[in-house]
């Protein structure tokens, strides 16, 4: 079995697959998956939607950062799923780029448009035109997404495909 030295964190636009491919992914290697939206929900005890529309965003990414921070630093050889605004946080962008295994799964925006054309649970997406919100995320987003040890293209790939050249890529990484 795979000893991974640090936590493995899947970043990426909304709809790019992080929860879907870190399941696969946690699996495959038999390690422990953690969804950090997921977490956020359960420690508060409403949904992230709820959280937005009664507090705002900013109490959300308050909320949002205390609890990554403790998943980041709590856990190691994990799979784990940020949501796709929380590298905004300093904290978080310095902790997951300097002390884990950074993946973006990097999706074309015509095709998370389409994935999330009808999303019910995208806070940031309600009420609002889906590919010019994405483009206003994707311009504020991209410039820490790049900033991964992993880049993978998930736009038109098998999920299949895709977790098994994200597992090759984490042994090489991991062995170094």
């Amino acid at each position: 079995m795979l000893k991974l030295k640090k936590n493995i964190v899947l970043i990426g636009h909304m709809g790019s697959g992080k929860t879907s491919l870190g399941r696969n992914i946690s699996k495959l290697l038999k390690k422990k998956f953690i969804d950090t939206d997921e977490e956020i929900e359960k420690k508060i005890g409403i949904s992230i939607n709820k959280i937005f529309s009664e507090y705002g965003e900013k109490k959300f990414r308050e909320l949002e950062e205390k609890i990554i921070l403790k998943i980041l630093q709590g856990h190691i050889g994990s799979i784990i799923s940020l949501g796709g605004g929380s590298l905004e946080s300093v904290e978080i962008r310095n902790l997951v780029f300097k002390k884990h295994i950074s993946v973006w799964l990097k999706c074309d925006l015509s095709i998370l448009a389409k994935r999330l054309k009808n999303a019910k649970k995208r806070p940031l997406l309600i009420n609002k035109d889906t590919t010019k919100e994405l483009s206003k995320l994707d311009a504020k987003r991209v410039r820490n997404y790049e900033k991964s040890i992993i880049h993978c293209d998930v736009s038109k790939k098998q999920k299949k495909i895709i977790t098994e050249e994200i597992i090759k890529d984490i042994i090489r990484i991991n062995e170094n």
